[in-house]
């Protein structure tokens, strides 16, 4: 049954502050307001509120039209709920589309409402990612193969193969492979920001 979660062993209570708790991480690390959420799934302002602040029950309708527009797999949502999931497999990657790269994967599901956030990102040469723009918080990254310039404020670093990255993100950053080979490195973020 694919809401199974709901007829579980769950205390009711515990399930409700959970289910509130983690909409506002979502829609916190996607930067939305309570009233930019609520317009996109078709709500009201004042719903979003009290059920952010655990003080009422949500349908099964209205948390799906809240997921998709925080695109998130309903599935997903309640996996850490129920069991976290330790291991994920290529197949669990999310495809993210306009980021500068060929391939830009997100490597856990549902990762927007964890701490961190991780990438695999493939730059074929002259290819740059978008700009990130300035954010409490920091990044991470290991070169795998080719290499790659981090343009970070004003100044550029080099990062060739087997090289790591570490810088925070107070300041503006794009990663741009300049080479004649794709490079492909791992990127991590915390809190999430792709």
């Amino acid at each position: 049954m694919r809401f199974s979660l709901l007829n579980s062993e769950f205390n009711k209570e515990l399930l409700l502050l959970q289910i509130g708790e983690r909409i506002r991480n979502l829609r916190l690390a996607r930067n939305l307001t309570q009233e930019e959420l609520a317009e996109r799934a078709d709500l009201t302002k004042g719903f979003i509120s009290v059920l952010e602040r655990d003080q009422t029950s949500i349908s099964v309708d209205s948390l799906d039209q809240i997921l998709k527009v925080l695109n998130v797999k309903i599935s997903d949502f309640f996996r850490e709920i129920d069991r976290p999931q330790v291991v994920y497999g290529p197949e669990e990657r999310t495809s993210i589309a306009d980021t500068g790269a060929t391939t830009f994967e997100l490597l856990i599901p549902g990762g927007a409402d964890r701490k961190m956030e991780a990438a695999r990102v493939v730059l074929e040469p002259g290819e740059v990612t978008y700009s990130v723009k300035p954010y409490r918080g920091e990044a991470f990254g290991i070169v795998i193969r080719g290499s790659i310039c981090i343009a970070f404020g004003n100044e550029v670093h080099e990062a060739p193969a087997e090289s790591s990255f570490y810088f925070s993100g107070d300041r503006e950053h794009i990663i741009e492979n300049r080479g004649e080979q794709p490079a492909e490195f791992y990127w991590v973020s915390t809190p999430p920001t792709f």
